[in-house]
C-alpha cells in the first residue's frame, strides 16, 4: 500500500494499490492523462440545503469534468468516479472531502453439510425457525440462474413486507426469473466497465459474448454460493453422480436477493460492492453473504476498505454479514475481511469424501481424490510420466503447451499443483494425448486435497504420495500406473479437519481480535449451479450439470449465512453480535472422533489461529444461553482504540465520533474470544485485563461458574468473579479476565501462541470463548 504526496491537502490522500499482482487496469485518454475511479468520502453534512438530494449536490459541485459512476447514501456517504489522479487530488481538496479511496479489484474466494452442522429435520432449529423463511439473505456474487429447482417458490408464503427491492432485467433476465424466493436480483457494472476490465467485442469491459448483463449467472459461484445458503430441499441430487441425496441448503425457505458484483473472468470491484451494500440494506435484507475479498493475505486499514465500510454500514442497521476468510492458508497471518462487526469463516472438511487410488505397477496403492465421471481405466496399466523430471517448470506444472505430445501420449502424467487451475492441468495433458494425469501437492499445499470434475482420469494425491510416485518413476525402468475411482463415501473420520487452504489468523491489522472466527463446511461441497458453463469452468467443457462440487472458504461463507438466517428467524430480537457469539461460543472443537480437531495440510492439532471458535454447532446455537453482545458506540470505541481520530472514523461510520478522554483498548471489545498480547521486548512477569459482559438469553433465574484451560506453561488465568448470577430483573452480568504471563517459562508453539478457554457453565449451557496467548507486538 502506498500514498500520493500531495502534501498541499487538508487531509491526507488516501487510496489503494493492489499488492496481489493484478493491478487496476485503466483508460488512457491521452499520452500524459490516465483515468482511473476513486471513490469519494463526503461529509454529508456538508451538504448546502438548497440542493434536493446529495445526487444533485455531487453532480453540480464534483461531477464536472468527471464521470459519476456511483452514488452512496446508506451505508456510506459519497460517490464513486472515473477522474485522473490530478483531478483526484484537485477534488480531495474539497474542504467536504474526507476521504479518496482508489478502486480495488477482489477476487470470489472459491448436500451433506447441514445435517454435518446439527441440523435435523421436524425438531431444533429447522423447526424452531420455519426453516428460515421469514429472513431475507442478500447474496453479493457473481448472480444466479434462476430457473434451478433449488430455487423454487413452491410452498413458500408471501413475500415479507419489509422488502423494498426490485427485480432488475437484463440480458436473459425478465421480471418473470424473480418469485417468492428470489424475491430481487440486481446487477453492478459501472466500476468493472469504467476500469477497462477484460473487454470483450462489445467494450467497455463487460465481455458479452461469456457474459450476461443482468443478474443472471455466467460463471456459475453465485448459484452454487446462494443454493447452499438457503437451495429448497425437494428432490434428489448428485453431480454425475457424485454426493447423491436430498438437495438442501441450510436456510431452505429463507428469500434470496441477488447482487451480481463479480464478473466472470474479471474479479468484483469496491465501488460495485459498496454499491450494493447501499442497495442491500435500503431494499431490507436481514444477512449478507459476501465470498469475497483480498489475495495473498493483504488487509487494509479499515478506513480504507470499502468491505469493512460496507459492512459497518450494514451491522449497524442490524444485519448481519457473513464473509469468507480466504483461500491463502495454511500460511500464518493469511486471514482477510478481519474488521470485528464481519464474522469471518474459515473452512473445514465434512464426513463425506470422494476417494480415488493410484495403484503403481510395484503394487502400492496410494490415496487421494477424484470427481472424475468418464470412462474409467479399467484396472489397465499406463506407462507413467513426470515432464518435471527434465527440470523445466513450466512442464512439472504441466502449463499450456508444455508438454511434448510424443513423451506424452497413452501415459498417465504427473503434474505439480500451483500456477493454473488444477483442472485445466488434465486439459493440456489431455490434449498432448496423455490418457490420465496425477495431480501432485506441494509441500506449500502438504496433504490438503480437494475433488474436480476432471476431464480425464485423473487422482489428486498429497505432498508425501506425490513423492512416493515421483521417487517410484526414478527409480523404475518402465514405471507403470492406473487410477481406480471409488465413488461416494460417507461416514469418513475424522471430520471436521480444518482444510489446507483456509486462511490462518494471526489478525494482521488487530492480533487482538481473534480471526478466522469460525469455521464451517467448505471442502467438496454440492449445490447449483449455472447452465452456462460446465463444471469445471472451462470453455472446452460442454458438459451441463444441475449441481457441482466445489471448495473453499467461499463454500463456507454461505453455510454460516444461513446459519444467521436461521437464528434471526428463531430470535429476531437478536443483534449481529449476539448471533455471532451463539455460534462462537457454541462450537465444537472436536471432531466426529471426539478428538481434537486436526490441521489438513500437517495432520497436526489445529489451533484457534485455524479455526477460530471452533466448527458451527447448530443444534447447540440455537439456545446458548449467554451471549457477548456488542453495540455501535463499543464499535467506535474500539476505532478509538487503533488511533483513529474523528475524520477517519466519520469515514466507516458516516457520522462525526468523539473519542474518550482516555485511549480504549482494543482487546476490551466485547468479543467472544480473548487474544492476550504481550510484548516481545517484555521480561518477567506481565499482566493483563480484559472486561467482558455476558447477556442471559436462557431461563432467566440461572447461575453460571466459570471453568478456565489456562495453556500448558508460564501462563495463569484468573476470572473475577467466577460465578454469574442473573434473575428476571439481571440480565447483564460483567467479568474480568486476568492472564499473567512469565516470559522465562512461556511456551509457544511454531506460530508464537499458546491457547486456552474460558467456559462458562450452568449445568445445561456451555458458553466457551477461546483464548490466545501470544508475543506478537501490534501492528
Amino acid at each position: 500500500m502506498a500514498a500520493i504526496p500531495y502534501s498541499s491537502l487538508p487531509l491526507q490522500f488516501l487510496f489503494f494499490l493492489l499488492l496481489s499482482g493484478s493491478f487496476l487496469q485503466t483508460r488512457t485518454l491521452s499520452t500524459d492523462q490516465t483515468v482511473k475511479t476513486f471513490i469519494f468520502r463526503i461529509d454529508s453534512q456538508s451538504k448546502p440545503s438548497i440542493f434536493p438530494t446529495h445526487y444533485h449536490w455531487y453532480s453540480s459541485e464534483f461531477a464536472s469534468p468527471v464521470q459519476i459512476l456511483h452514488t452512496y447514501d446508506t451505508v456510506f456517504h459519497g460517490f464513486s468516479a472515473t477522474l485522473s489522479p490530478d483531478q483526484a487530488a484537485s477534488l480531495s481538496r474539497h474542504p467536504s472531502v474526507l476521504a479518496v479511496i482508489e478502486d480495488q479489484r477482489r477476487q470470489l474466494h472459491t448436500t451433506r453439510s447441514p445435517q454435518f452442522l446439527g441440523l435435523r429435520n421436524q425438531q431444533g432449529l429447522w423447526s424452531e425457525s420455519d426453516y428460515g423463511s421469514d429472513v431475507i439473505i442478500g447474496v453479493f456474487d457473481t448472480g444466479i440462474w434462476p430457473e434451478r429447482r433449488s430455487f423454487s417458490d413452491l410452498n413458500i408464503g408471501s413475500i415479507p413486507s419489509k422488502w423494498k427491492g426490485v427485480c432488475q432485467v437484463g440480458v436473459k433476465f425478465t421480471a418473470k426469473n424473480c418469485n417468492k424466493k428470489i424475491i430481487g436480483a440486481r446487477f453492478f457494472s459501472k466500476g468493472h466497465e469504467a476500469a477497462g476490465g477484460s473487454a470483450g467485442p462489445i467494450g467497455g469491459g463487460i465481455n458479452e459474448t461469456v457474459e450476461f448483463m443482468s443478474p443472471r449467472d455466467a460463471d456459475g459461484h453465485g448459484t452454487h454460493t446462494a443454493s447452499t445458503a438457503a437451495g429448497r430441499h425437494a428432490f434428489r441430487a448428485s453431480m454425475e453422480g457424485y454426493a447423491a441425496g436430498v438437495a438442501k441448503g441450510v436456510a431452505p425457505k429463507a428469500r434470496l436477493a441477488v447482487y451480481k458484483v463479480c464478473w466472470k473472468n474479471a474479479g468484483c470491484f469496491d465501488s460495485d460492492i459498496l454499491a450494493a451494500f447501499d442497495a442491500a440494506v435500503n431494499d431490507g435484507v436481514d444477512v449478507i453473504s459476501i465470498s469475497i475479498g483480498g489475495g495473498d493475505g493483504i488487509s487494509s486499514p479499515y478506513y480504507l476498505d470499502p468491505i469493512a465500510i460496507g459492512s459497518y454500514g450494514a451491522a449497524s442497521r442490524g444485519v448481519f454479514v457473513s464473509s469468507s476468510a480466504g483461500n491463502d492458508g495454511p500460511n500464518g497471518m493469511s486471514v482477510t475481511n478481519l474488521a470485528p462487526w464481519i464474522v469471518t469463516v474459515g473452512a473445514g472438511t465434512i464426513d463425506r469424501n470422494f476417494p480415488a487410488e493410484v495403484r503403481l505397477g510395484d503394487g502400492r496403492r496410494l490415496s487421494g481424490v477424484s470427481l472424475y465421471a468418464g470412462a474409467p481405466l479399467s484396472e489397465k496399466m499406463y506407462p507413467l510420466i513426470y515432464p518435471g523430471k527434465s527440470g523445466v517448470l513450466s512442464a512439472s506444472l504441466c502449463m499450456e503447451n508444455s508438454l511434448d505430445p510424443n513423451l506424452v501420449r497413452g501415459k498417465i502424467v504427473i503434474c505439480d499443483r500451483g500456477s493454473s487451475p488444477r483442472v485445466a492441468k488434465g486439459l493440456v495433458v489431455k490434449k498432448a494425448g496423455g490418457v490420465g494425469m496425477i495431480l501432485a501437492n506441494g509441500i506449500s499445499n502438504g496433504e490438503g486435497l480437494v475433488g474436480d470434475a476432471h476431464l480425464l482420469p485423473a487422482c489428486a494425491l498429497g505432498s508425501d504420495e506425490g513423492d512416493a510416485v515421483k521417487a517410484y518413476i526414478s527409480s523404475t525402468a518402465n514405471p507403470t500406473a492406473t487410477i481406480d475411482f471409488k465413488g461416494t463415501i460417507l461416514g469418513i473420520k475424522p471430520a471436521p479437519v480444518v482444510a489446507s487452504f483456509s486462511a490462518r489468523g494471526p489478525n494482521a491489522l488487530n492480533p487482538e481480535i481473534l480471526k478466522p472466527d469460525l469455521i464451517a463446511p467448505g471442502v467438496n461441497i454440492l449445490a447449483a449451479w449455472t447452465e452456462a458453463v460446465g463444471p469445471t469452468g472451462l470453455d472446452s467443457d460442454l458438459r451441463k450439470t444441475e449441481f457441482n462440487i466445489l471448495s473453499g472458504t467461499s463454500m463456507a461463507c454461505p453455510h454460516v449465512s444461513g446459519a444467521a438466517a436461521l437464528l434471526k428467524s428463531a430470535h429476531p430480537d437478536w443483534s449481529p453480535a449476539a448471533i455471532r457469539s451463539a455460534m462462537m461460543t457454541t462450537a465444537s472443537i472436536v471432531d466426529n472422533s471426539n478428538q481434537p480437531m486436526t490441521d489438513e495440510a500437517t495432520g497436526n492439532a489445529s489451533t484457534p489461529y485455524d479455526f477460530g471458535a471452533g466448527h458451527v454447532n447448530l443444534d447447540r446455537a440455537m439456545d446458548p444461553g449467554l451471549v457477548y453482545d456488542i453495540t455501535n458506540d463499543d464499535y467506535v470505541n474500539f476505532l478509538c482504540a487503533n488511533g483513529y481520530g474523528p475524520k477517519l472514523i466519520q469515514v466507516i461510520t458516516r457520522i462525526p465520533a468523539r473519542c474518550p478522554a482516555k485511549r480504549p483498548r482494543p482487546e476490551n471489545l466485547n468479543y467472544p474470544s480473548i487474544a492476550a498480547l504481550f510484548s516481545t521486548q517484555s521480561r518477567g512477569v506481565s499482566s493483563k485485563s480484559f472486561i467482558r459482559t455476558v447477556t442471559n438469553v436462557g431461563q432467566p433465574n440461572a447461575v453460571y461458574t466459570v471453568k478456565v484451560v489456562s495453556p500448558e506453561k508460564g501462563v495463569t488465568v484468573t476470572v473475577k468473579p467466577s460465578r454469574l448470577v442473573f434473575t428476571e430483573g439481571v440480565k447483564k452480568s460483567s467479568f474480568v479476565v486476568t492472564v499473567t504471563a512469565d516470559s522465562k517459562n512461556l511456551v509457544l508453539n511454531d506460530s508464537g501462541a499458546a491457547f486456552g478457554s474460558i467456559s462458562w457453565s450452568d449445568g445445561k449451557h456451555e458458553v466457551r470463548s477461546p483464548l490466545v496467548v501470544t508475543q506478537l507486538d501490534p501492528l
